[in-house]
């Protein structure tokens, strides 16, 4: 489990905001943070992986403390058993794969497990390549193999898709809960995107000027529960036109526009730039902001 109450004085372009996060994750979660920009969510992680001092507070993870302001404790990231993948790969470009991963070994680990994670992600073929040669996608693949080289009980997840096609995103995501679910691991995602969210996580971390504002089950958060549907897509209102009696909804889906029928009452509370939820039950169309 991982119980975090951490407190920080951070500088942005809109002058200082007191980052102030408490928050417990129940072990083997798959979690995640959401908001907008500057929020704090990717500091708060990085306070979690050692990368970022808080100014005071604790964090314990599965009964260990990582970090005490009271007690000056404050175990170096190498000390956390801990991976983190990064939304630029964050490669090293004068090593092929196999370097890489072999750079994140432990002092007298056995080299064993390179051989298994390069199996297990299908790197075979990629081994003695360099990260330029590689695409998007294969570099994402080789990273998330590297954060998993020491064996960590949490693997921490920073936007790490938003670069990718949809097409890649969602490949990949099937990677990431197989690698969740095979080295049963506690999951921390930061994602701005809803349907990536609703597809991976159990619960949601909503963080605005760095707090906690809201958090939930996933499907609570995002109200799914209150849908019965066939199916369930999150995406994007382009376009909001009146017709005789009803309006037509257009909302970016992937890389697909649909148009949807809906009543002029729910057309007036949707804008285009909007969040919405697009399912379908008993053949009628529903679309629900979010």
């Amino acid at each position: 489990m991982i119980s975090l109450d951490v407190h920080k004085k951070l500088g942005s372009e809109g002058g200082c905001m007191s980052l102030d996060v408490q928050l417990s994750v129940d072990k083997r979660q798959f979690v995640s943070f959401y908001g907008e920009s500057g929020a704090g969510k990717t500091s708060t992680l990085r306070m979690l992986g050692g990368m970022l001092k808080p100014d005071s507070g604790r964090i314990v993870v599965n009964g260990e403390t990582w970090f005490d302001s009271e007690k000056r404790i404050n175990l170096r990231p190498q000390q956390r058993k801990l991976g983190y993948v990064f939304q630029d790969y964050a490669l090293f470009p004068n090593m092929t794969v196999e370097q890489n991963l072999e750079f994140a070994l432990f002092k007298n680990q056995d080299k064993k497990v390179i051989h298994e994670l390069i199996d297990f992600m299908a790197l075979g073929e990629l081994r003695y390549r360099k990260p330029e040669s590689l695409s998007g996608g294969q570099k994402q693949r080789v990273a998330l193999a590297r954060a998993m080289v020491p064996r960590p009980d949490i693997l921490v997840l920073d936007e790490p898709l938003s670069a990718l096609d949809v097409r890649m995103r969602t490949k990949l995501q099937e990677y990431l809960l197989l690698i969740h679910k095979e080295f049963k691991l506690t999951t921390l995602l930061v994602s701005h995107d809803i349907g990536e969210i609703v597809r991976l996580s159990d619960m949601v971390f909503e963080l605005h000027n760095g707090q906690v504002v809201r958090k939930g089950a996933t499907d609570e958060f995002f109200g799914l529960n209150k849908t019965s549907a066939k199916f369930r897509f999150s995406g994007e209102v382009l376009k909001i036109q009146q017709e005789d009696v009803f309006n037509v909804v257009s909302v970016l889906i992937g890389n697909d526009i649909i148009r949807v029928v809906v009543d002029p009452n729910e057309a007036n509370n949707l804008r285009v730039g909007d969040r919405v939820l697009v399912a379908s039950k008993a053949f009628n169309p529903i679309v629900q902001k979010l």
